[in-house]
């Protein structure tokens, strides 16, 4: 049963190039096909690992369930493959209200492994589907084999119903450009990206192409592990906002129109945190603060046209018989 959002998306669109003045609660983002998925989602990375704190854990993915954060995303490469048991543990019967993703290990380029991983996936989540199930895509389009295997795979797996959706992840904006030209976005809902406030780079090309062909992002670590809870920067800003460091720069990866966050959560007090980033507005005066504290970085030097060294000095033989040292 596809996942409806239970309320409409505001407006949040920005043109290409462009950043909004303030930003807006966030909203359900729409995929290509119109199908509308929550903008927060839960991964269940370092999730159901440690078996004294598995039944907590399940609560705290039901939890986030409850509170409609009902995008949820397993992988293989999760626990030796006990994610993806963890949250068929967690889901269970509640099936037909999750959007559930699945990230597959990287290195597959045959159409046979891809399709027998993703039925091993199907197995251990314990359902007859997935919704969007996210290959990895650095370097997918390097050779007209990998391209011809994934699509090949890719669309068995659709037609027999076993994939809803198809994304990719960590990919640039040509090699996702590459993807739609080839005719392969039939079914090829989103791209998974590393992005936080630490980590802007995609903001350079891939976040505008996005902007432009509608083509929905799916943040993975916007919370960068914690790692910048404790700039000062974002501390002065989540006390004049009234929240906690992690709920701002959630809220900030959030802003962008069709972008979707992948978090996880500790206790049941982070997963309410998580859920009220989604009503959390920032103004210009704070997006300019953060532009400042966590600038975007410039794309590396390379000299236009490209730089070409001159060629060792080879003195003529006439040179070299004429000036000789005797």
């Amino acid at each position: 049963m596809p996942f409806q959002a239970l309320r409409p998306a505001p407006d949040r669109a920005a043109s290409a190039g462009q950043r909004p003045m303030a930003s807006t609660a966030a909203g359900p983002v729409v995929l290509p096909s119109g199908e509308r998925i929550p903008a927060l989602g839960q991964t269940t990375r370092g999730l159901g690992e440690d078996p004294h704190r598995y039944a907590a854990e399940l609560k705290l993915l039901r939890l986030g369930l409850d509170l409609g954060m009902s995008l949820i995303e397993a992988a293989e490469g999760y626990d030796d493959d006990g994610a993806e048991r963890f949250v068929g543990d967690a889901v269970g019967s509640r099936r037909d209200e999750v959007f559930l993703v699945v990230a597959a290990m990287p290195g597959r380029r045959s159409a046979r492994a891809i399709v027998a991983a993703c039925e091993r996936s199907l197995r251990r989540l314990g359902t007859d589907r997935i919704d969007l199930y996210v290959t990895q895509g650095p370097g997918i389009c390097q050779s007209d084999h990998g391209v011809h295997e994934t699509l090949v795979a890719i669309g068995a797996l659709l037609l027999d119903g076993k994939l809803r959706y198809w994304g990719v992840a960590d990919v640039d904006a040509h090699e996702l450009g590459e993807l739609c030209r080839m005719g392969m976005r039939t079914g090829l809902a989103a791209c998974q990206v590393r992005y936080n406030l630490g980590r802007r780079v995609m903001e350079r090309e891939l976040l505008p192409w996005s902007r432009a062909h509608a083509f929905p992002l799916m943040a993975h670590s916007p919370l960068a592990t914690g790692s910048l809870f404790h700039h000062p920067a974002l501390r002065a800003l989540a006390d004049q906002h009234g929240c906690t460091t992690a709920q701002l720069a959630l809220a900030w990866v959030l802003r962008h129109a069709g972008m979707c966050a992948l978090v996880r959560a500790s206790s049941s007090a982070h997963v309410r945190q998580n859920r009220c980033a989604l009503e959390l507005r920032l103004d210009a005066g704070a997006l300019d603060a953060l532009d400042r504290a966590f600038p975007v970085p410039h794309p590396p030097f390379i000299p236009h046209p490209p730089f070409i060294p001159h060629p060792p000095f080879i003195p003529h033989p006439t040179f070299t018989r004429r000036y000789a040292v005797s």
